[in-house]
């Protein structure tokens, strides 16, 4: 066979390299994740059947809850998790951001990377615990001396009106608020650090002081990065469990108060599910987890819609 005909000649199959091999595992892997989200979604969906065929729309904007007489309605739990969560990430954004900024651009590096070990070790103690301190500590102390305040000089707003529970929304606001600094502030050192030293230098070089310098230089290059984790601090909020049924007073009652108890979607699943009465209790109960999986989807395709429009709107001033 001469060299000419050998061009024409089929080329002979190869054996798997590493990189292929590794290409289809890692395909196979991210296949299945959305194959177990599917699975999810299927196994809610069928076990939501019979409180699906009973109620309808109905469920998501009824308000009674009642499991002897097959009333269900999730409108107080929907309204209590976004609500709580809502106002929890507004109570911790500020702080988590301005404690990456201390450890990232004001603190001296030793002190810095000892306040960052302590901020991750709070991220790894356990919600349960969290919730006794709540119970133990701190709703005590909002029922004795911070609602009774708030009643007497601002009891004029709907926010402070009623009597000074101490569990109730306010608590589980805080308690969520507390368990979500840590995320966010990680996350957002990590972000700051990646800001490149230039930036920095030449925002000085131009005469900036050094809040100047943060604020043209620092946090327009990392603000993607941030809120992406006040986006994952959303999610880790509306779906906390343990901590916050044990302060938010589990009542599906719908009120402006932050001092009235409350009830979250993950609460009422929590304490409602292994004592469920009958079949259509326990279909309403996986409604609800249903719900609150829709939530949390919905809240990461915010975030990524969100980070991308930051990030276009980014390259566009650059440009």
């Amino acid at each position: 066979m001469t060299e000419a005909d050998s061009r024409y000649e089929p080329e002979r199959r190869r054996p798997l390299g590493g990189d292929t091999i590794y290409r289809w595992l890692t395909a196979g892997f991210g296949l299945l994740v959305l194959a177990i989200l599917g699975l999810m979604l299927f196994e809610m969906a069928q076990g939501s059947l019979p409180s699906l065929a009973k109620s309808g729309w109905s469920f998501i904007s009824g308000k009674d809850w009642d499991a002897v007489q097959g009333n269900f309605g999730a409108l107080p739990f929907i309204f209590g998790s976004v609500v709580s969560a809502v106002l929890a990430i507004l109570v911790a954004t500020p702080l988590s951001v301005a404690t990456a900024l201390f450890i990232t651009e004001i603190a001296p590096k030793k002190v810095g990377g000892v306040i960052a070990s302590l901020v991750e070790l709070l991220a790894a103690i356990p919600s349960v615990i969290y919730g006794l301190w709540g119970v133990l500590v701190m709703a005590p102390w909002l029922q004795q001396s911070v609602q009774p305040w708030l009643i007497d000089h601002l009891g004029f707003l709907p926010f402070f009106s009623g009597a000074p529970f101490g569990a109730s929304r306010m608590a589980g606001v805080l308690i969520q608020a507390i368990m979500i600094i840590p995320i966010i502030t990680a996350i957002c050192r990590e972000v700051l650090l990646a800001v490149p030293q230039s930036q920095r230098e030449a925002a000085v070089a131009l005469g900036a002081t050094k809040w100047e310098m943060i604020r043209i230089a620092v946090l327009p290059y990392g603000r993607s990065g941030v809120l992406g984790a006040v986006i994952l601090g959303l999610g880790r909020a509306i779906g906390e469990t343990m901590a916050v049924t044990m302060v938010i007073g589990n009542s599906p009652l719908i009120s402006m108060s932050l001092l009235s108890p409350a009830y979250t979607m993950p609460s009422v699943i929590a304490n409602e599910f292994a004592e469920a009465t009958n079949a259509l209790h326990s279909a309403a109960l996986m409604e609800i987890g249903l719900i609150l999986l829709f939530v949390t989807l919905a809240v990461n395709v915010l975030a990524r819609v969100m980070i991308w429009s930051v990030t276009r709107g980014a390259k566009g001033g650059v440009a």
